[in-house]
C-alpha cells in the first residue's frame, strides 16, 4: 500500500468490478488472470513512460519526448516479457531486491522467523520507517525462507498516479482508505477493509503486512495506533456480536515485526519535515515527494538492517489498547540499536549513561560524523533525535 475516495476510485475504470462474487475487487491485489492486461496498460502509460525517461534518459526526454517514450515503452515490454502471474512479477522484483541489498546495505539479518509455523498465515504488524522497504524486507526474508510473500497494506494517499496503483497491486498490495471524508463513508470503507484482512488470513490463508500506525515514524518513536486494532476486529464482531475480543485478535494470528536500520536514507528529509512543523506549524509536501522517498530509500546507504519477527498475540487481550501495548513491547524489545543511535544520543548530550561506548568503533564514529556533516545546521537537532529516540524508548525514558 488515489486520494479521492476510500477504495481507490481513481484506479483504472476497468478494475472497478466489485460484485457479490468479488467484494474486494477495488482494493485487493491483482489476480493472475489480470496480470497481462495490467502490464500491457503500463507499457502504454504516458505518465509512467515520462517518469522513466526523466530518470533514465533526461536529455532525450527534454528534446525528443516521443522517441524517449517509445524507447521506454520498449524497455518495459522487454522487462516484463514472460511475466504472466503475480509470482513471476515478484520474482523479477526479487532480483532487484538482491542487488539493492548487495549495493546499499552492509548486512541484512533476520531473527524469529524460524519460530513461526511455515504453513500458517499471519498478520504481521511492524514499525514503519520506509515507505516501500519495510514490507519489501519482510517479503525478502519470507522468500529466502521459501515461504509465500505477504499482501501489503498501502494507504491510498500514496496512490496519486494510476500507474503507481497498478505497480503496487501487481506486487500484492491492497488499498487502505485514508483520504475519504464523512463518518458513514469511512465506516463502510473500514468495514470492507477489515473483512478483506480477516478473509485473507482465515480463508485464503495468506499472510498480510501492515504498519502499526499511519505514516512513517519520522522522529524515531515507534508507537501503535489502537484505532488500527479496533478496525481489525470489526469484521469478526460484525459477523458475531457475541464474539470475544481476545478470540477476534487470536484468529488473525497477529505477529509484531521490528525493523531496524543503521542509517535512514530519508533522514534529512524527515528532519526537514519535523523542522517545518515545529517552526511553521505545517509541512508542505511536494507533488512527487513520496516517489522520491521511495527511490531514496531503495538507493541510499542503509548500513546494517535487522528484521525481527515476534510471537503471535493470544486470546488474553481485552481491549485495543492492550493489544497496541503488546505490539509496542515486542517492537521496541526487538529493535536493534546500532552505533548510529548511541552516537546521536551522545551528540545531543542527553542521557549519557545510555550511550554504549564499547559498542562504538573509531570507524563508526568517523562514518557518523561524515554523515552528520552533510546535514544543514538548523536540521541537526531533528536529525539527531530520530536516531537517539530509539535508545531512550528502549530504556523507558520516553513519555508518549
Amino acid at each position: 500500500m488515489t486520494e479521492t475516495n476510500a477504495t481507490g476510485a481513481t484506479t483504472r475504470a476497468n478494475t472497478r468490478t466489485a460484485n457479490t462474487d468479488d467484494p474486494w475487487a477495488e482494493i485487493r491485489p491483482y489476480l493472475d488472470h489480470e496480470v497481462a492486461d495490467v502490464l500491457a496498460r503500463l507499457s502504454r502509460d504516458s505518465e509512467l513512460l515520462d517518469a522513466l525517461t526523466r530518470f533514465r534518459l533526461p536529455r532525450l526526454a527534454r528534446w525528443a519526448p516521443p522517441l524517449a517514450r517509445a524507447l521506454a515503452s520498449h524497455a518495459v515490454r522487454r522487462e516484463v516479457k514472460g511475466v504472466n502471474t503475480v509470482y513471476d512479477f515478484q520474482m523479477r522484483i526479487a532480483s532487484y531486491m538482491e542487488r539493492m541489498i548487495r549495493t546499499s546495505t552492509e548486512a541484512f539479518e533476520v531473527a524469529g522467523l524460524d519460530k513461526l509455523d511455515d504453513n500458517s498465515a499471519y498478520l504481521f504488524i511492524g514499525n514503519h520507517r520506509d515507505i516501500s522497504l519495510d514490507p519489501a524486507f519482510v517479503n525478502y526474508a519470507l522468500y529466502q525462507a521459501n515461504r509465500d510473500t505477504v499482501r501489503i497494506a498501502i494507504g491510498d494517499n500514496l496512490l496519486k498516479k494510476p500507474y503507481v496503483t497498478d505497480l503496487m497491486r501487481l506486487n500484492k498490495s491492497f488499498i487502505v482508505p485514508r483520504s475519504i471524508r464523512g463518518k458513514r463513508a469511512m465506516l463502510a470503507a473500514y468495514q470492507q477493509l477489515s473483512a478483506y484482512i480477516r478473509h485473507s488470513i482465515t480463508v485464503d490463508e495468506h499472510s498480510i503486512w501492515m504498519a502499526q500506525r499511519e505514516g512513517r515514524a519520522k522522529n524515531g518513536i515507534d508507537h501503535t495506533d489502537p484505532a488500527i486494532i479496533k478496525m481489525l476486529t470489526m469484521a469478526r464482531r460484525g459477523a458475531d456480536r457475541q464474539a470475544n475480543f481476545g478470540d477476534a485478535i487470536a484468529e488473525l494470528k497477529l505477529v509484531p515485526v521490528s525493523i531496524s536500520y543503521e542509517f535512514d536514507p530519508c533522514d534529512t528529509q524527515k528532519a526537514q519535515e519535523l523542522h517545518d512543523i515545529d517552526t511553521q506549524g505545517s509541512y508542505a509536501k511536494s507533488e512527487f515527494e513520496d516517489i522520491k522517498s521511495i527511490v531514496a530509500g531503495i538507493t541510499g546507504d542503509k548500513g546494517r538492517v535487522q528484521l525481527r519477527f515476534g510471537t503471535p498475540i493470544g486470546t488474553d487481550m481485552a481491549t485495543p489498547d492492550e493489544v497496541a501495548a503488546e505490539i509496542d513491547r515486542q517492537v521496541i524489545g526487538g529493535y536493534r540499536l546500532y552505533p548510529s543511535h548511541y552516537l546521536a544520543l551522545e551528540a545531543l548530550g542527553d542521557a549519557p549513561e545510555l550511550v554504549a561506548r564499547k559498542a562504538i568503533t573509531r570507524q563508526d564514529r568517523e562514518r557518523f560524523q561524515a554523515r552528520l556533516a552533510t546535514v544543514p545546521e538548523h536540521l541537526r537537532p531533528y536529525w539527531l533525535a530520530q536516531y537517539a529516540n530509539p535508545v531512550k524508548h528502549k530504556a523507558g525514558r520516553l513519555t508518549l
